[in-house]
Formats: structure tokens, C-alpha cells, sequence
């Protein structure tokens, strides 16, 4: 059986490889980033109610994401279904 040896050297260049990615992905997600709204603030930016919200979600014409028992919605596709551009 063969038995590789791990130098200081070798831990160095695997440390800067790995903060090297990750500012690459912290840049792109930079690039992509958008803001989350709770479901208070959909209420608000919309004028509805909470159970409308609901009823947007289950129909599939609001996406949402959660987390912790939170819904939480990207305010471009909140934008999108405002303009028609939604699924």
C-alpha cells in the first residue's frame, strides 16, 4: 500500500485554492444577487392579503423559498408576475 506524505507546503496550497474559490463564488453570486422579501412585505408591495399570497403560491404564480418555516420571495419575481412576465 502506498502512503502519501502532506507537507505544510501542500496545506498552503490548498487554502489559497480554496479562497480563491471562493471569491469566485462570491463575485457571481454578487452578480446575481436579489432581494428576499417575507411575505409582509409582498403584502405590502402588493396590497393584498396574506391568504392571497398563499393562494399566488400554491397556484405556482409566486415562487418562494423556505426557510425555517418562513416563505421567503426574490422581489424580481414578485416584479415579474406584477408585469405578466411570470410563468
Amino acid at each position: 500500500m502506498s502512503q502519501e506524505v502532506i507537507t505544510k507546503d501542500d496545506l498552503e496550497k490548498l487554502r489559497r485554492a480554496l479562497i480563491e474559490d471562493i471569491k469566485i463564488l462570491i463575485r457571481s453570486s454578487e452578480k446575481d444577487n436579489d432581494e428576499w422579501l417575507r411575505c409582509a412585505d409582498v403584502r405590502k408591495l402588493l396590497k393584498v392579503s396574506t391568504g392571497t399570497i398563499q393562494n399566488l403560491r400554491i397556484s405556482g404564480k409566486l415562487k418562494s423559498n423556505k426557510v425555517g418555516g418562513i416563505h421567503l420571495y426574490r422581489r424580481s419575481d414578485v416584479e415579474n408576475m406584477i408585469l405578466g412576465k411570470g410563468k
